[in-house]
């Protein structure tokens, strides 16, 4: 049987409801050399206003100093974050009693990475890069990850200014350049998941499958982007390539990837989602289907040195009070992740 993916983001809040169980992730760092994740003091206090000296190799060059608790399952490690209600980290959201302190006090885990999206154009206006929002998260001892996306929100698909020709062409170098520059001014490490599931076919304008797209387009937009970033010496930010989990409408992930010299981090999306029950096991390999595709594997055999987050992941309800949920949660991160998953080094759950 054929599940064609539906994803509207506009939409997805109701599927997913908050935590229901506590969740014990250990706020580590990876040892890939293509990507080298700050190190983390091991306390539970928060120093963000500390500027230390040392300086590491890789794109997150910088001390970060993030929440620790003990990780469930010795020996591995993982950055956790969360996107809650949509909510961007305004001054009002971030204080106390925000929907991002309301989160933490019910999953009782600080987040290592606060996931928030901002668009190109909105409301008739170029979204510029809004330093005020990076200072919150940071004071909150935490990683921003911003989802930046390149259309005009809220104009549907077909969205002919936003073709990725008009990105690789230059149409919006301008824009670009400011944004990298203002990045680079800010000066402190962030996670840029640029465009992301442009392997679906469900929603985005950036897809080679929609709005006039060519085969290539994709790669030589993300290079374009990418190069402007380096030439502005916006070294701060770590690149994110995060396609949706592969399924027979979905484009082979070989013919998306920029290349290791333009990706910093690869990522999935992934949730239990469909009418179906599925394990976190089946989602990510198609264990037991023929629905979806073993997209853990597709993603190390292109880039088998890179770190993976987990960009969006979620579970819906089983009109059970949560137990079914709470297991499928308590299961992923205790034993599909350390046990069958090790290059995964960052979860960002989609509240």
């Amino acid at each position: 049987m054929l599940h064609t993916h539906f994803h509207f983001a506009f939409f997805k809040s109701w599927l997913f409801m908050s935590v229901t169980v506590a969740v014990v992730v250990y706020a580590g760092y990876s040892s890939e050399t293509t990507a080298v994740a700050p190190p983390v003091r091991t306390s539970s206090t928060v120093l963000a206003d500390e500027s230390p000296s040392t300086v590491f190799s890789g794109t997150l060059s910088s001390y970060l100093y993030l929440p620790l608790v003990q990780n469930a399952y010795p020996g591995s490690s993982l950055y956790w974050g969360a996107l809650v209600d949509g909510q961007a980290p305004s001054t009002a959201n971030m204080g106390q009693g925000g929907v991002f302190d309301t989160f933490e006090t019910r999953a009782r885990k600080k987040m290592s990475i606060l996931h928030w999206g901002q668009p190109w154009k909105m409301n008739g206006s170029y979204q510029s890069f809004y330093a005020a929002w990076f200072d919150n998260v940071r004071d909150h001892g935490s990683i921003p990850l911003v989802d930046w996306g390149s259309w005009q929100l809220g104009a549907g698909i077909d969205q002919i200014d936003f073709k990725l020709s008009a990105i690789y062409t230059g149409v919006y170098d301008d824009y670009i350049r400011q944004w990298a520059l203002d990045a680079k001014s800010w000066g402190h490490p962030f996670f840029l998941r640029f465009d992301w599931e442009m392997n679906g076919n469900w929603q985005f304008p950036w897809s080679e499958q929609l709005n006039g797209n060519q085969p290539g387009d994709y790669v030589r937009a993300w290079r374009h982007v990418h190069d402007i970033f380096t030439q502005a010496g916006a070294t701060n930010v770590t690149w994110v390539w995060c396609p949706n989990i592969s399924s027979p409408v979905t484009l082979p992930l070989a013919s998306l990837y920029p290349g290791d010299a333009y990706v910093d981090w690869t990522c999935l999306d992934a949730y239990n989602k469909y009418d179906t029950w599925l394990t976190f096991d089946t989602i990510l390999t198609g264990s037991g289907i023929d629905w979806l595709y073993n997209s853990y594997a597709e993603l190390l055999a292109i880039a088998p040195t890179k770190p993976i987050m987990l960009g969006e992941i979620a579970s819906l309800e089983a009109s059970d009070g949560g137990a079914k949920k709470a297991a499928w949660i308590k299961d992923t991160l205790t034993v599909q992740l350390p046990g069958h998953f090790p290059q995964i080094k960052a979860i960002v759950w989609f509240n």
